[in-house]
């Protein structure tokens, strides 16, 4: 019978401990990390095209506001994010934009980059977050609050391991997509 009670106990604590994972844990986790360099595949579905584009390279991100995508195939193309200034560089063009001129661009880009760091308030400034799952394996869905952002998107689905972003798709409101795929890369 004492063997009966403690495995109650002991499946009560798991339940509650399993319950217990929520926003407020997910963006600790993820405020938590780090940093780094991951691989990125980016698979954008566009309803004028026969088959997905596919693009592929490395992401570092350095927290909390420096996010740099280096796409190499098929294409080399930087991206570099550094607090409100948004910067690109292809075809040795360059062009530097200051997001906080353009809201609709700095909501979306701090879709990303607020969730990498954790930033609950930031996200909740543009997003209503719903979130499924328990530490192991995550889903953070992101549907954006502000008019301006809903006429172009419907939703943000993060998906993710403990304090790591796996996957991110945006789904427009026009039905196109685009879904990234992040694979870390171990410090060596």
């Amino acid at each position: 019978m004492r063997r009966f009670g403690m495995a109650l106990l002991w499946l009560g604590l798991a339940t509650a401990a399993h319950a217990a994972y929520d926003i407020d844990q997910l963006m600790t986790d993820l405020a938590g990390q780090k940093g780094g360099r991951a691989r990125f595949v980016e698979k954008r579905h566009v309803a004028l095209l026969d088959k997905p584009v596919q693009a592929s390279g490395e992401m570092v991100y350095s927290p909390p506001d420096r996010l740099e995508k280096r796409t190499l195939l098929p294409k080399v193309e930087t991206m570099v994010l550094d607090k409100d200034m948004l910067s690109m560089e292809r075809d040795k063009r360059k062009l530097t934009i200051n997001l906080q001129s353009r809201p609709e661009a700095l909501a979306f880009v701090d879709s990303i980059r607020s969730t990498l760091a954790g930033n609950r308030k930031s996200l909740e400034q543009s997003y209503a977050l719903k979130l499924q799952g328990e530490s192991a394996q995550w889903v953070l869905t992101l549907v954006p609050s502000e008019p301006a952002i809903a006429a172009l998107l419907q939703r943000i689905t993060v998906t993710g391991s403990k304090s790591q972003v796996r996957h991110i798709e945006y789904l427009q409101v026009d039905g196109d997509r685009s879904e990234i795929s992040i694979e870390p890369i171990e410090a060596q």
